[in-house]
């Protein structure tokens, strides 16, 4: 199996999939191997770059607390918060963070209280303006907190001890927000429940990325390999490095498996 990041792996600093990643995917799939998206990213979102990629399966979306098929269309497993961990959560964060801003992933889209000013461009269609996260009935899939005053490395360091069991807190590279996730979900526990449910041990499995949210995933893969450009923590702690994004790092590393 290869278990792939999206942003800053997978796809260039523009968002493209190149000629050359693509066809390293498909000599992968040619030699046996299943591609999975493993992404901070929506369904929506993987399912666009599944069919710029070439790739068709199983992604597993939102920092692991989705599982969903790109063919269908459809979610078939969900991990969200609990609604009473996650205010919980939210009060923790105005505490060790005064001013932050919230919104919640639901799955299907973003709802988005006036603090949190943080906009996707291309994702602007699914964003519904609100004025609370917790006054709608609908799946906290990711509670998503915004700072302007502060990198999501100081806003991890801060609200990590407050947060403590309640909730998985980590992010993918975006200034100022972090992304937490109901405790014990991740990317890589559910990497493993897939793995498992296909009969592909650990040590099968070839994994790709560059931000704190994919470091688990890189440790649990037989081969986990953190990008030239990846965070500095992931880059300390991972066995292997390839190339760049920008150099097709992750095409690299196919080629020379599956030549």
């Amino acid at each position: 199996m290869v278990a792939t990041d999206l942003d800053g792996t997978l796809l260039t600093s523009e968002g493209t999939v190149t000629a050359r990643t693509r066809q390293a995917l498909r000599a992968a799939r040619a030699a046996g191997a299943e591609i999975v998206f493993v992404t901070a990213r929506a369904p929506r979102g993987a399912r666009e770059i599944a069919a710029r990629a070439g790739v068709t399966g199983t992604a597993i979306c939102s920092n692991g607390a989705v599982v969903y098929d790109v063919e269908t269309d459809e979610i078939t497993a969900s991990s969200p918060l609990d609604p009473v961990a996650a205010r919980k959560v939210a009060e923790a964060l105005a505490q060790s963070l005064p001013g932050v801003g919230l919104a919640v992933e639901t799955g299907r889209g973003v709802l988005a209280e006036s603090a949190y000013t943080r906009r996707v461009e291309s994702d602007l269609a699914f964003y519904r303006e609100v004025e609370s996260v917790f006054d709608h009935d609908q799946p906290i899939v990711k509670l998503l907190a915004l700072s302007v005053a502060h990198t999501a490395d100081e806003m991890y360091a801060a609200v990590s001890p407050a947060v403590g069991h309640l909730a998985e807190v980590t992010h993918s590279g975006v200034d100022g927000v972090l992304e937490i996730s109901a405790a014990g979900v991740t990317k890589a526990g559910t990497l493993e429940r897939l793995c498992q449910h296909r009969g592909v041990a650990a040590g099968d499995v070839v994994a790709f990325g560059d931000m704190p949210n994919d470091l688990s995933v890189l440790l649990y893969a037989g081969a986990g390999y953190a990008m030239a450009n990846a965070h500095p923590m992931v880059l300390a702690a991972a066995e292997h490095r390839t190339l760049s994004n920008d150099e097709d790092g992750v095409a690299e590393v196919l080629e020379r498996l599956f030549a």
